[in-house]
């Protein structure tokens, strides 16, 4: 079988990188979080781990195991089908498995952090975006902020730091007021009016039907997150999961064109072009792809 390559973290980022790779005939493989927390969700392999099989633009990602309980596949199997496997492994624990060959591990977790060291070393680690420095705790780094060095690839160095800023209006960020269970009461691709309450955050002791309203929530509990502004909701993370103050969980679309929310950015692709041009750049790796 051809090397595999990994990829760590299965949000909208990462996943136009799988889809390139995947697109020019590389074995790509996604390890997620138990819950992951993606908020482009119509466009993120990550909803595979709730929704057990996705498809993004024609290219389908399932849910596997190493060891997998009965109606579960295995890794081999879909790749066999020209499918993307998506494992829960927060670790990469799989590198240490001598049934599959991996030189190739993309981070593409953006923690923006300083990652922790792999399991095992690697003979190609890419780093997407802050945190990474290449010669130092990978060998390339892609640069993933939105300027003219979009998706160029750094052999030595860092990419440039994070602003803390989104791209565009800061106001299309949603994030949560409080700590606590998301209720979401709007659905990616829909449209929000000015104003409109898109979801509501339950805090840690809120219940439904507190007095006696059978689906509602307690009104002096659940804090309510409105639109900014007239658009669609382009991204929102999976309802029911409980989330901490200050995350980002959603986020709003001024252009309100609906298909916009099926396609994966013109950001994810270009970080994906730049992992390719690593991976093809290096002879003794473009030997072992196919």
């Amino acid at each position: 079988m051809s090397a595999l390559i990994l990829i760590r973290g299965g949000g909208d980022l990462a996943s136009g990188v799988a889809l390139r790779l995947h697109r020019a005939g590389l074995k790509v493989l996604i390890s997620e979080l138990p819950q992951p927390l993606a908020v482009r969700r119509s466009v993120s392999f990550a909803e595979a781990v709730y929704e057990v099989r996705v498809t993004v633009e024609g290219v389908t990602a399932c849910l596997v195991d190493r060891e997998p309980p009965p109606g579960m596949i295995q890794i081999p199997e879909a790749l066999e089908a020209g499918e993307i496997p998506v494992l829960v492994d927060p670790d990469a624990s799989i590198l240490t498995d001598p049934q599959f060959s991996i030189p190739i591990v993309i981070d593409g977790r953006l923690t923006k952090l300083d990652p922790s060291p792999l399991p095992v070393d690697v003979p190609l680690h890419i780093g997407l975006g802050p945190g990474f420095h290449a010669g130092r705790n990978c060998q390339a780094v892609i640069e993933t902020r939105r300027s003219h060095t979009l998706g160029r690839v750094y052999w030595d160095g860092t990419a440039q730091s994070d602003s803390g800023l989104p791209d565009g209006d800061a106001r299309r960020v949603l994030r949560a007021p409080i700590t606590g269970t998301l209720i979401a009461h709007k659905h990616i691709g829909e449209h929000c009016e000015e104003h409109e309450t898109i979801l509501e955050i339950l805090p840690e002791g809120g219940q439904y039907g507190l007095q006696g309203k059978e689906g509602q929530l307690d009104e002096e509990l659940s804090q309510k997150v409105h639109s900014p502004f007239r658009g669609v909701l382009r991204g929102l993370i999976h309802p029911g999961l409980r989330v901490k103050e200050g995350l980002k969980i959603g986020d709003i679309d001024p252009r309100d064109d609906p298909e916009m929310c099926k396609l994966v950015s013109d950001k994810a692709l270009a970080v994906g072009g730049g992992v390719l041009e690593a991976l093809l750049s290096q002879p003794e790796i473009r030997a072992r792809l196919w």
